[in-house]
Order: structure tokens, then C-alpha cells, then sequence
């Protein structure tokens, strides 16, 4: 009874503030954050403390689902037009942020190296859809246009892999056995390994299957099992789910033979999970913790923009972009928010308390920061660039348009278990 009335009053605060919140022009995942952190134990405590480990279900069942529509949006066709360039510029501009943040936090803030590695890696993710929204609403077109869309279209997966790798060694420093360098890289490319094959292997069986299923109800009931499925196997042998589903939704998505309706028809059963999500993970934000992250959180924010901004600056003289694209590319991609919650709610099954809890403090305040900064800045971004042409359309109009590009992935969270 009283789960059922907390999941109602999640989506109904999500639902209400979204809509307030729009009429300041803020995106959707800002109201679902500041909806939790006011009907959450900090503020009103409508939604109590002890309430929240019982509605854990639900973040365990949205984070399954967007690691594997994260994998699914990645199409092959695609990555072959982008050529190298663009790979190699979506990895320094995400590995810039991961070095800056996890170096500043280890030497400047004394941090424990595992604790560094994982915020570090968290960095990594941008979330594109409040950029995306800008470049339409302004008509933007331009060469930075021409090398956004594709950084934004491949970042989380690099994201992914990097936070992989990081969380592993993280994991191993935690448990506090004799360690050796090449046993700290050996072991959490194992289980990357591990993880790449099961997702690849599960997702061509789930392709195959995927040919003998012609309605909806049962394609989309089949995809569901998969994906529950596969993701309790990745917990039970301790491996990365988060890269195996990402695989077994990449294979699934580009090497089945018949329709990708199955992917439609997630879109419109996963909107409510991740209301909820979103809303639960506002009401996890501690306020009596944000003074005591304060300069951490505050450096987060600004290495991270900088570490972006140094690799994007670095890689696209080296790829022999077009000036405009050097200085302004990594302003761009300041925003964060689905994808990085998701990976900070691992920090509890990686780090020990209380700097678990910081990392979520810190990643659930500097999203509201990014939020509210990240349309601002990419406008100014894309006018110095020469990209903005004519005057704005009509909210409703740009998002409907964002919608449709082709590199505009959904913004939800991610799944993890190491």
C-alpha cells in the first residue's frame, strides 16, 4: 500500500514541477530533480528516508533499460560515416574531463585515488538534449553543428567504457589487497572482455529470436525478459552490466534482420520509469551535505567544462577542424544529467560511505548547474561560432524538430554493477 502511494506521489511531483518549471523555459529533468529534493526528506519529507531503499526497484529497472537503449542508438552505418576524426575527438574531449577532474580531486583535494577515479570517470557523460533543443531553436547550422552532432551521438559510449575501466581498478584499490600495476589493468579488462562477449553473444540470440516474433506484445515482452534477465546475470557474476547491455542493445539494434518496432515500443512504456527515477534521485540529495562537497563540487563543475573544452580544443587541431570548432566545440558540451545520475548511484556498490554519498551530492548538484547554464552557454557557443541563422522558432516547434534529429539519443540514466 504505501509503495504503491509513494510511486504515485513521484509521478505526480515530477509531472507538476516539469510543467511549472517549463514555463521558465528549464529542461523536464530539472523539475524531476528539484520535485524530488523538495518532496524528499531534506524539504517536506513527503517521501520519507526510510521509504527510499524500498523504491530502489525502480532505479534498478530504469538503469537496465537505458544501458541497453544506449547501446541501441549506436547504429553501424553511422560510425562508419563518421570516420576517425570524430572517434578520436569524442574520446580526448571525454578522457580531457576524466584526467582534469580525477587529477585536481587526488592532488589538489587529497581524495583517495578510487574515490577520484570514479567521479572522474563520471565526468565523462554529457547529456546532448538541451543543446540539441538551442541548435533548433535557432536554426544553427555550420561546421560546429557538423561536428557536434556526432561527438554527442558516441560520447556516452565512450563514457561507459571509460567509467568501466575506472570503476574496476576503483573497486580493486577499495578492497585493500596487494596490489600491482599490471593486476590493476589485467583484471578489469577481463571483466570488460567478459562483459563485450556476453552482450554480443546474448544479443545475436536475441535477434534471431526477435525474427519469429511478430506482435507487439510479444516482442516488446521478450525484449523486456532479455533485458531483466541479462542484467541478473551480469549482477550474479560480478561483472559490468552497464557495457554488456550497451552491446547487447548495439547487437540488437544492428544485426537483426527484420524491424526495430521493439525499440518503439520501449520508448512508450520507459517515460514513467524515468519520472520516477529522476524524481527519487532529487529526493536523494542531501542539503546538509552540499557545504560539506562545496569546493569539490565546485571544482567538478568548472574541470569538467575545462577538461572538455582542452580536449576538443587539442583533438580537432590535430584532426585540422575548422577554427570555429577548436574554441567553441567543448562549450557545447557542457550539459549532464540522466546518464551521469545513473552511473553515480554505483558509487554506493564501489565506495564506502560517507564519500559514496558525496559523489552522489556532488553529481546531482552540478546537474542542476549544467541545466540551468548549459542552454545559455551553447547559444553563446554557437552565435560565436557563426552557426546561429535568423531568429528563434517557437519552443514547441524546436523541441519537436530536436526530436527528430538523428543523433538525439534519449536522455535517461544508465545501469551498473561491479
Amino acid at each position: 500500500m504505501q509503495i504503491l502511494y509513494y510511486l504515485a506521489v513521484l509521478l505526480f511531483a515530477g509531472l507538476i514541477f516539469s510543467k511549472l518549471l517549463a514555463h521558465l523555459k528549464l529542461p523536464d529533468v530539472t523539475g524531476y530533480l528539484i520535485a524530488g529534493l523538495i518532496i524528499g526528506p531534506s524539504v517536506l519529507g513527503i517521501l520519507p528516508e526510510e521509504a527510499l531503499p524500498a523504491l530502489s526497484l525502480i532505479s534498478q529497472v530504469a538503469l537496465s533499460l537505458i544501458a541497453f537503449s544506449i547501446g541501441s542508438e549506436m547504429k553501424v552505418s553511422n560510425l562508419k560515416k563518421l570516420g576517425g576524426g570524430i572517434i578520436l575527438v569524442t574520446v580526448c574531449e571525454a578522457v580531457g574531463a576524466f584526467i582534469l577532474v580525477s587529477t585536481g580531486l587526488f592532488l589538489i583535494f587529497k581524495t583517495s585515488l578510487a574515490f577520484a577515479l570514479v567521479l572522474g570517470s563520471i565526468a565523462c557523460a554529457t547529456a546532448p538534449a538541451a543543446t540539441l533543443l538551442v541548435i533548433k531553436q535557432y536554426r544553427a547550422k555550420g561546421d560546429l553543428v557538423d561536428v557536434l552532432l556526432p561527438v554527442v551521438a558516441l560520447d556516452d559510449g565512450i563514457g561507459i567504457i571509460v567509467f568501466g575501466l575506472a570503476s574496476s581498478i576503483a573497486k580493486s584499490l577499495v578492497s585493500g589487497s596487494e596490489l600491482h600495476f599490471l593486476a590493476m589493468l589485467i583484471n578489469p579488462l577481463k571483466d570488460i572482455f567478459l562483459a563485450f562477449l556476453i552482450g554480443a553473444v546474448c544479443g545475436f540470440i536475441g535477434a534471431y529470436i526477435l525474427r519469429f516474433l511478430t506482435s507487439a506484445q510479444n516482442m516488446l515482452a521478450f525484449v523486456l525478459a532479455a533485458i531483466f534477465a541479462l542484467s541478473a546475470l551480469c549482477i550474479y557474476i560480478e561483472i559490468s552490466s552497464l557495457l554488456c547491455m550497451m552491446i547487447f542493445g548495439f547487437v540488437m539494434g544492428n544485426f537483426q534482420r527484420t524491424t526495430r518496432r521493439y525499440h518503439q515500443l520501449l520508448d512508450n512504456v520507459t517515460p514513467p520509469i524515468f519520472i520516477a527515477f529522476f524524481v527519487l534521485s532529487g529526493a536523494d540529495l542531501k542539503l546538509d551535505q552540499l557545504a560539506a562537497v562545496g569546493a569539490i563540487g565546485a571544482f567538478y563543475i568548472v574541470a569538467r567544462v575545462c577538461g572538455k573544452a582542452l580536449g576538443s580544443f587539442i583533438s580537432t587541431r590535430i584532426v585540422g577542424y575548422p577554427k570555429t570548432v577548436q574554441k567553441y566545440l567543448g562549450l557545447t558540451l557542457m550539459p549532464q544529467a540522466g546518464v551521469a545520475i545513473g552511473l553515480s548511484m554505483l558509487a554506493v556498490k564501489i565506495i564506502p560511505e560517507p564519500q559514496a554519498g558525496m559523489i552522489r551530492t556532488v553529481i546531482l548538484g552540478a546537474t542542476l548547474v549544467y541545466e540551468l547554464l548549459g542552454p545559455l552557454v551553447a547559444k553563446f557557443a554557437l552565435a560565436k561560432a557563426g552557426c546561429i541563422q535568423g531568429p528563434p522558432v517557437k519552443r514547441k516547434e524546436a523541441e519537436a524538430l530536436a526530436a527528430k534529429m538523428p543523433y538525439n539519443k534519449p536522455e535517461k540514466p544508465v545501469k551498473e554493477k561491479y
